[in-house]
Parts: C-alpha cells; structure tokens; sequence
C-alpha cells in the first residue's frame, strides 16, 4: 500500500514537532526552569505554523543552545564556587590529611584527593570516579557533604 503525500508530509511535521518540543525542555530543565504542560502546548502551536525547512534549522539551533549551555554548566560546576557552605574545620581537615593537596594519594592508594575520600566513602556522598582526579571545588562540596551528615568522624585522626 502506497501512503499518500499528506499523511507523510504530517508524520514527518509530527516528528519534527515532537523531537523539537523535546530539545526545549530539555533546554529549560538545564536552565532549572521546566516547561509547563500549557507552556509545551503553546509552543507546538506554535511550532506547527513553522515549514520543515524553518522547523530543522530552529531545532538545529536549540541543539547548539543546549551544547553550549551543558558546557558552561559543567565549567561552573568543575571550578565554581561550591554549593555547599564549607565549615572552617574543613580546611583544617584537609590541612592534616593532606596538606591540602587535592591529588594527593595514600601510600597504600586506598585514600585519595584533598580530604583523603575511601572510593567508598566518596561514592555515598554523589562523587563519581576517583576522588583524587575530580575537582577541588568538588571535593570540597563533597567532603561538606560528609561533615554535614556524619560530622568530623569521618576523619578520626585529623576530624579532632
């Protein structure tokens, strides 16, 4: 059975649509602020009045948009300021363990980065990978996490 022209020509609008109003909210949850479903509804109106040709490059520089803005998100969050406010205790702690090196590693290779994380211990508290190759902000934000919840336990010798 041979489809007619207009059922394609809708289908491929459809899908188009579809892929377009998807890239939005992706767009708008990286931006912390989702779409509504009314707000997602207004847009495929308006989307729909768009030819196929107006709708890819739109899509295309929506794409880029979420591109650009994943990159400097993730800029942000490698060498931003930390989200979490960091106890003074801290940097003493990091002082003792590790003279504040973010890198440094155990001899036996079981404690890493700036505050000395157990690949465990860093795994509880949201990090991801080897602790001493991550960022120092993140280390911090992770090792505030973990004062936050256990206290200064964590590191019986220095935490004292």
């Amino acid at each position: 059975m041979i489809t007619p022209p207009g059922d394609l020509r809708a289908g491929a609008m459809a899908l188009l649509t579809n892929r377009h109003v998807h890239f939005a909210r992706r767009y708008h949850q990286l931006l912390g602020d989702p779409l509504t479903r009314s707000e997602r509804q207004a847009l495929r109106r308006q989307v729909a009045t768009l030819t196929p040709f107006k709708l890819r490059v739109e899509t295309r520089e929506l794409r880029g948009d979420i591109r650009h803005l994943r990159r400097k998100l993730q800029r942000q969050l490698a060498g931003g300021a930390p989200d979490v406010a960091i106890p003074p205790q801290l940097s003493a702690i990091a002082q003792c363990e590790s003279g504040g090196n973010p890198r440094a590693i155990s001899s036996s290779g079981t404690y890493r980065g700036k505050y000395q994380f157990s690949f465990t211990t860093w795994a509880t508290v949201g990090g991801k990978g080897d602790p001493a190759a991550a960022p120092e902000t993140e280390q911090d934000r992770r090792a505030a996490i973990l004062y936050h919840q256990e206290g200064p336990g964590q590191w019986p010798v220095c935490g004292r």
